[in-house]
């Protein structure tokens, strides 16, 4: 039964690849992303396919290039007073949304104002904001009550959440209320009515874009579409995926799982490439609200069980895709260190562990792992950690679904027994962690903080005094702070650092080296 329906599954998802005649002289890019696409508005959530959807339809005020500088996207020109307590910012010619509407100053404001809502970094602007205003439609002014010296590193911020530019109409939207309409002003435009949630989403080139002159740098310089229409077709089942590209069905999918690497490299016609040199973190995200991990001791125990060589072997496959990383912050990043790590770096000790849960003083209770089965990165973890916690003597249990299951149920506050949950797994990609403005895990703000919900005023107080340091030794010794804290108070566990491989055909050309698969610059033969 099972072979029959992998070959339904299969014979289903390569139909989805079929070439649709009406298309038959366009340019169309076939991608296999990392997941399917269930929610739509990148500022409710943190989920990177989201976010890559957000880099399809919308376009930034300012953008960082690969060597963390930043640049002006949607912006001509910009002046930041002697003080350093009025930025004015003017608008590029030319930039106007899908619906044929021009960018205005009202709606990069209402956006900004929307997304400071949500985002770590973006709460810390709107904390130093004293105003925003438009001088006129093309040009507006934002006025801090103190200097902020990170204020154009958040308007530039890569990743989760992005600062993305929306119309006024929509912006205006409660930041906690998910937006239906993708109208944006980026270089592809979203075609509602193809979207098939679990199958297919199709985006075509946006006619009225102008890049920049400047060539791409991440998520900077010149968004050049050079394909008619990109079709993200989801692909759960990893042998089907691979079916696919080995085929030439698609052209490119975005992560490998790792068992599969070896037969795709042997194809000629594959080039199998990390175009991610900072790589991925992965994690132990706990929740704080209900038992048992609502008590320290039980997030400390966890710390002397956690072995990060198998969960690194685990995701990546492969040792050299990977290694452990005994820091809050980014491996192979100014402010990473080991400082506080011993718990998680030395011999694994599981009397310790059991010590520590018995002073907890566990009562039996179940121990939800909610699972995203289609996510390599998140299935092995979860099974890694349901292994552990049972041999701590946990009454632990896996509950699993696909990663838009899990993007959903994670929101939810109720207990476990209830829809809730206790742990779930994710990962993130190294510019969201590589310091405390945006490392967003990391928080403790509880309702405010991120999905899981710690409360720590300490690591609020250490994170504050990060922003307020003045140069980069007195940084780096306010992150250590903020370091040492986090192996206290565990909001959550670092289990490695790793890379997993994009792969595309070889009549596909011009994909950009950086932590996001953007599509523009693409060129397929």
């Amino acid at each position: 039964m099972g072979s029959t329906v992998s070959r339904l599954v299969a014979a289903a998802a390569l139909a989805l690849l079929a070439f649709p005649a009406a298309h038959a002289q366009q340019k169309v890019l076939k991608f296999i992303p990392q997941a399917d696409l269930r929610i739509l508005d990148p500022i409710t959530t943190t989920a990177y396919i989201t976010r890559n959807h957000g880099y399809m339809v919308y376009d930034t005020l300012f953008a960082m290039d690969e060597k963390f500088q930043v640049k002006p996207q949607m912006v001509d020109k910009y002046e930041v007073s002697k003080d350093g307590l009025t930025y004015s910012f003017t608008l590029r010619d030319g930039l106007k949304f899908h619906d044929g509407q021009p960018v205005r100053s009202a709606d990069c404001i209402a956006s900004i104002d929307r997304w400071s809502k949500r985002d770590a970094l973006g709460q810390k602007l709107a904390e130093a904001t004293a105003s925003w205003a438009a001088v006129n439609d093309k040009t507006f002014t934002l006025k801090l009550k103190k200097p902020f010296p990170l204020a154009l590193e958040a308007l530039a911020k890569p990743s989760s959440n992005v600062p993305f530019i929306m119309p006024e109409r929509i912006a205006k939207t409660d930041a906690f209320k998910n937006i239906e309409d993708a109208t944006g002003s980026g270089p592809f435009r979203f075609v509602r009515n193809e979207w098939v949630p679990g199958n297919k989403v199709v985006y075509v080139k946006n006619t009225d874009y102008v890049p920049r002159k400047e060539p791409p740098s991440w998520a900077s310089g010149g968004k050049v579409v050079k394909v008619d229409r990109v079709e993200w077709i989801y692909i759960p089942d990893s042998a089907t995926a691979a079916a696919a590209l080995n085929a030439g069905e698609a052209d490119w999918w975005e992560q490998l799982p790792p068992d599969l690497i070896p037969l795709l490299t042997k194809n000629k016609q594959i080039t199998v490439k990390n175009i991610d040199p900072l790589g991925s973190m992965g994690m132990i995200r706990f929740n704080f609200l209900h038992p048992p991990f609502n008590n320290p001791k039980m997030r400390q125990a966890l710390l002397y069980a956690v072995n990060q060589q198998d969960y690194v072997i685990g995701i990546a496959g492969d040792p050299k895709n990977g290694h452990p990383c005994y820091s809050y912050f980014t491996c192979g990043t100014p402010l990473a260190s080991e400082v506080s790590a011993d718990p998680l770096k030395g011999k694994r000790d599981l009397d310790k562990a059991k010590a520590l849960i018995k002073e907890a003083g566990y009562k039996g209770e179940k121990i939800v792992i909610i699972d995203a089965t289609d996510q390599p990165i998140v299935h092995s973890q979860s099974l890694l950690t349901l292994e552990m916690l049972k041999k701590l003597g946990l009454n632990a249990e896996i509950q699993a679904g696909d990663w838009g299951t899990l993007i959903t149920r994670r929101a939810v506050k109720e207990p476990p027994e209830k829809g809730g949950w206790n742990i779930f797994h994710t990962w993130l990609v190294g510019p969201d962690m590589v310091n405390p403005a945006v490392n967003f895990p990391i928080r403790g703000t509880g309702d405010k903080a991120w999905f899981g919900w710690p409360t720590d005023q300490r690591l609020e107080e250490l994170r504050e005094a990060w922003f307020n340091s003045n140069d980069a030794a007195a940084s780096k010794k306010a992150a250590t702070a903020v370091q040492q804290r986090a192996f206290e108070f565990v909001p959550f566990i670092p289990t490695g650092q790793f890379i997993l491989p994009t792969a595309y055909r070889s009549n596909i050309s011009g994909v950009i080296i950086a932590p996001v698969s953007f599509l523009w610059n693409v060129e397929k033969k």
